[in-house]
């Protein structure tokens, strides 16, 4: 098959999407597939290069909708080269300008949601939602309702996403994500970070990596840190793109002056390094719809710490791989006190546990195979 990929962007900064995207042009390949991307980035924004796999940047979008007027002749003139699109993420113009020109050169296109439908948003951004109903029976929900098929990672996924519009009909399909099992030695990788961050040598730290943002629950994780006696609360790193720098500075206040790091955004090494060196990873995200960081820490051999709104934690957990709790203050708390009384050869044993779990559940190329079958329906 040769596939087309449209997204806004591949910018690192934007998290699991881009990271997606990347990850199945790459499996999809090495499965006998061509694929292509197109982004609305601009032509210098020489982000990700992939190996044998073209990347047109057509962009700079003009709007945070992501508009460019060059997408829809670009899509007519190129269009019939593939025998499919993929239309990644919600909410922006490549969705309605794949499903326009798709429907004219008489070419299937798959949308995968990217938990951009989670009724998590709907509840805690009435404001905003209300501004998507306007958008939602004109754009989106067509979108969706004439793809070949809506692409959700879990079930979990499907049914929450069925919960944010009334209006809503199209063809459900669950694929499994995951992550391309890195080519690292976790003693090499932790090694190197390590070198670069020496005052976290001897460390038993606590990491959070990801993008600084509320969704996440890094102020619950602050409080409920700041909570433990001082004596007896790790280190805590936190690693991710400053969103929302308010948040960074109300956690800063919240979590004190000691033992408190924040690293800023890391780059792939150093992303690796952290999690190999960190004791523990923890993530008490009021929604996620894999939750690939919870994945490369576990490839890394670290447990995690996570809330029953990230959903992978049912696997996570019953692998014997990490502990989860609500996504409130009090459940983040029982995670941080669950693990503090855990002796250390408990807390290895759980680490044990954490990459072969991680290789059976999570492994992109295996999971893969399954995308393929929705692709070839």
């Amino acid at each position: 098959m040769k596939i087309l990929h449209l997204v806004n962007t591949l910018d690192p900064r934007g998290g699991g999407v881009t990271e997606a995207v990347k990850q199945f042009s790459v499996t999809l390949t090495e499965s006998g597939h061509e694929n292509e991307i197109v982004t609305v980035d601009a032509p210098q924004d020489k982000w990700d290069d992939l190996d044998g796999i073209p990347i047109h940047r057509i962009g700079p979008a003009k709007s945070a909708y992501g508009y460019s007027e060059k997408l829809i002749p670009w899509l007519r003139e190129h269009g019939k080269r593939f025998d499919l699109a993929i239309t990644h993420g919600l909410w922006q113009y490549h969705g309605p300008a794949t499903r326009k020109v798709f429907r004219e050169l008489g070419r299937p296109y798959f949308v995968f949601a990217h938990g951009m439908l989670d009724v998590w948003f709907k509840t805690n951004y009435p404001l905003k939602h209300l501004k998507k109903w306007l958008f939602w029976p004109w754009a989106d929900y067509r979108v969706m309702r004439d793809a070949k098929s809506v692409i959700y990672t879990s079930e979990n996924e499907m049914i929450s996403s069925r919960k944010s519009f009334w209006l809503y009909r199209c063809h459900e399909s669950v694929v499994r994500y995951g992550i391309m099992l890195p080519d690292k030695d976790p003693k090499t990788a932790e090694a190197a970070f390590l070198e670069k961050y020496p005052e976290l040598k001897g460390q038993r730290f606590l990491l959070f990596i990801g993008r600084i943002h509320e969704k996440k629950g890094l102020d619950l994780l602050c409080k409920a840190w700041a909570e433990i006696d001082q004596e007896k609360r790790p280190p805590l790193v936190v690693a991710g793109p400053e969103e929302q720098p308010e948040l960074l500075k109300t956690a800063r206040d919240l979590a004190g002056p000691d033992g408190f790091h924040y690293l800023g955004m890391l780059d792939n090494e150093e992303k690796w390094g952290a999690m190999a060196a960190a004791e523990a990873m923890i993530l008490p995200s009021h929604q996620e719809n894999f939750g690939l960081v919870v994945a490369e820490a576990m490839i890394m051999g670290t447990p995690v710490l996570i809330s029953d709104k990230v959903n992978i934690w049912k696997e996570t957990t019953e692998s014997g791989a990490g502990l989860v709790a609500p996504d409130t203050l009090e459940g983040t708390r029982v995670l941080l006190d669950s693990w503090l009384a855990m002796s250390y050869d408990q807390r290895d044993s759980m680490a044990a546990c954490a990459h072969p779990a991680c290789e059976s559940l999570f492994d992109l190329r295996q999971n893969t195979e399954a995308l393929i079958e929705v692709l070839e329906r």
